[in-house]
């Protein structure tokens, strides 16, 4: 039995990796509870004691984490931002390919993958790495979100009686293009630049839709609508990541559909001069506590699915 210990538990993360933990006959899960949450030296025992680490933590708590840490057996998987394009850690996204697939397997330090970074990844990285799409490419993004991914400050401004009347409408936000998922979202899928990134909130709990589009002219000559098409039905065929070939419902794409689920599909519409790229999926599943338990079971040698929802 593998013991592993959730330091932050009690944020909306930290509540659904241990649901998903709990129970299971091959895990052993520790957590602090109450004020020995923020015992330093009761963080720093346990953090050196388990087997296997998740940080459900801010950035600068997560790397104080990872530096208390002394036992060269710990291994860890971070949910925060602090590590996803750090030196010598993996990123969590095993459908990306078999070496990081092997990386995560095999990893002492794994960082998993951002909400809204994870639906542009996605979409982006396997065709820069198929050479459709040039690594110089300067591209946009939307992404939708349910408000649950501002975590329980966002959740309880959103459910609030008397709430301000704007909270009714999507807002768009990350307006100074400084958000803190754009390293990783050019990094990881290959691009020299980062994308203009148009983040929105709206007034549902969970659920994400990312879309990047594009001039069918931005992709490397001699490629088409078909070969995206392709490229994406070839590498993602599940069980958590999965082409779509009709993603919408009537023409219409609803970005909460997948809520409830760890599972993401991902799909191409347009036509031969101007395209859109799709990636629908949980913001709170393969957006952030889904991905991380698909991380810690490949490194425990488990299902990848056990405990998602798929």
């Amino acid at each position: 039995m593998t013991k592993v210990f959730i330091d932050g538990s009690a944020g909306t993360a930290g509540l659904r990796i241990r649901s998903r933990l709990e129970g299971r006959s091959d895990l052993e899960v520790t957590v602090l509870e109450g004020e020995a949450r923020k015992d330093k030296e009761k963080r720093r025992e346990m953090l050196n004691t388990c087997e296997l680490a998740v940080l459900c933590l801010p950035d600068a708590a997560s790397r104080e984490s990872v530096a208390m840490i002394e036992n060269p057996a710990v291994r860890v998987v971070d949910t925060s931002t602090a590590h996803r394009v750090a030196p010598g850690w993996a990123y969590g996204f095993p459908e990306l390919g078999a070496e990081r697939r092997e990386a995560i397997i095999t990893g002492k330090r794994v960082a998993s993958p951002g909400c809204h970074a994870g639906g542009f990844i996605v979409l982006v990285q396997p065709l820069v790495e198929a050479g459709i799409l040039p690594a110089g490419a300067l591209l946009s993004c939307h992404s939708l979100t349910g408000y649950s991914g501002g975590g329980k400050g966002m959740i309880a401004e959103y459910e609030a009686a008397g709430r301000p009347e704007a909270f009714g409408s999507p807002r768009e936000y990350g307006l100074s293009q400084g958000h803190k998922h754009l390293p990783e979202m050019a990094g990881i899928s290959g691009l020299e630049s980062y994308p203009v990134f148009c983040p929105i909130v709206a007034d549902f709990y969970s659920g994400m839709l990312v879309t990047v589009p594009l001039f069918a002219k931005q992709l490397n000559p001699g490629f088409t609508l078909a070969d995206v098409r392709t490229c994406y039905k070839e590498k993602f065929s599940g069980p958590v990541v999965r082409y779509a070939e009709a993603m919408d419902e009537a023409g219409f794409i609803a970005s909460n559909a997948l809520a409830g689920t760890d599972a993401m599909e991902v799909a191409a519409f347009g036509n031969d001069e101007r395209m859109i790229l799709c990636s629908r999926f949980d913001n709170l599943g393969k957006g952030a506590s889904g991905a991380a338990v698909q991380c810690i079971n490949l490194m425990l040698g488990a299902d990848e699915t056990a405990g998602l929802v798929l």
